[in-house]
C-alpha cells in the first residue's frame, strides 16, 4: 500500500500534471493515417521532455520481459498492453486506448483514455462514454472510510446499466513509490469490502468495460489483450490521492 507524505503528495501532483499534459498530446496525434510507433514517440518525447521519464519503458514483467515501448495503444477489441508498431497504422472507425505512465523524483502516476478515430458507430460513442463516466462515479467512492470494494459497485454498476460488461482478469492498483502496488482495484465487488481507504492513499482506478463476453485472452506477442469474442474494449484511467478525505485526481 502507498500513503504518501506531504512532499511526496506534492511530487505525485507534479508527475501527474506531467502525464496529463502527455497524454492530451498523444490523445491529440490520434488520427487516421497515423502510425502507432509514431504516437509513443509522440508520448514518449513529451514525459522526457517535462522533466520526468516514461516509467513503462523496460518494465519487467515477470515471466514476459521488459515491455518495450513508453506508450500502451490497444485499438478495438484490443484491452489493454498493445504494443506499438510502426508497421499499423490507425484507421478511421477505431477506437484506440491510450494508456501512459510517468516517474517523476521516484513517485509514479499512471493514466489512460479511450478515443474515437475519425466517425466511430453510436455504439462505440456510448462504450466510450460510460467507461468515462464509470471512472469518475468510481473516483467519487475513493473517499476516506469507503472501502475499494465501493469503487467496484459504482464502476459495474454503470457499465451494466449501459449494457456493457467489465473485465474481470486485469484491475487497477495502488501507485506512488512503485507503478503497482497494493491494493488490487477491481471493477466490480461487494459495497462496504475490501482495504478500507484511509489519508493519503494513492490509487490508480482505471475501468476496462467491453461490448460483448468479459473473457480475456493474451495476444501471440505475449503483450496485447484482447477480448476473446473480437468484441470492442475501451478504458479510462486516473491516478487519484485521498486528501482531507475526499479523493484529488492528479492525473
Amino acid at each position: 500500500m502507498s500513503i504518501l507524505s506531504e512532499n511526496q503528495i506534492v511530487d505525485i501532483k507534479i508527475c501527474g500534471k506531467i502525464l496529463h499534459d502527455a497524454l492530451l498530446e498523444v490523445a491529440n496525434s490520434c488520427h487516421a493515417g497515423v502510425s502507432t510507433a509514431k504516437i509513443d514517440q509522440i508520448a514518449e518525447n513529451a514525459i522526457i521532455k517535462a522533466g520526468a521519464r516514461p516509467s513503462f519503458k523496460n518494465y519487467l514483467v515477470a515471466g514476459v520481459g521488459e515491455y518495450p515501448s513508453a506508450l500502451c495503444i490497444s485499438i478495438n477489441d484490443e484491452i489493454v498492453h498493445g504494443l506499438p508498431d510502426k508497421n499499423r497504422r490507425l484507421e478511421d472507425g477505431d477506437i484506440v486506448s491510450l494508456d501512459l505512465g510517468a516517474e517523476y523524483h521516484g513517485i509514479y502516476t499512471d493514466s489512460a483514455v479511450t478515443v474515437p478515430v475519425g466517425k466511430v458507430s453510436a455504439e462505440l460513442s456510448k462504450l466510450i462514454d460510460t467507461t468515462k463516466t464509470a471512472l469518475e462515479l468510481g473516483i467519487r467512492e475513493a473517499t476516506a472510510g469507503n472501502h475499494i470494494g465501493d469503487i467496484g459497485v459504482a464502476v459495474e454498476t454503470k457499465a451494466k446499466a449501459d449494457g456493457f460488461e467489465v473485465i474481470r482478469d486485469y484491475v487497477g492498483h495502488g501507485i506512488g513509490t512503485k507503478p503497482h502496488m497494493s491494493p488490487q482495484i477491481p471493477n466490480f465487488g461487494t459495497a462496504g469490502r475490501g482495504e478500507e481507504i484511509v489519508e493519503g492513499m494513492a490509487l490508480a482506478i482505471e475501468p476496462m468495460i467491453v461490448t460483448g463476453s468479459p473473457k480475456t485472452l493474451v495476444d501471440s506477442n505475449g503483450w496485447t489483450v484482447k477480448t476473446a469474442d473480437g468484441s470492442m474494449a475501451a478504458h479510462f484511467e486516473h491516478t487519484i490521492v485521498t486528501i482531507d478525505g475526499k479523493p484529488v485526481v492528479v492525473t
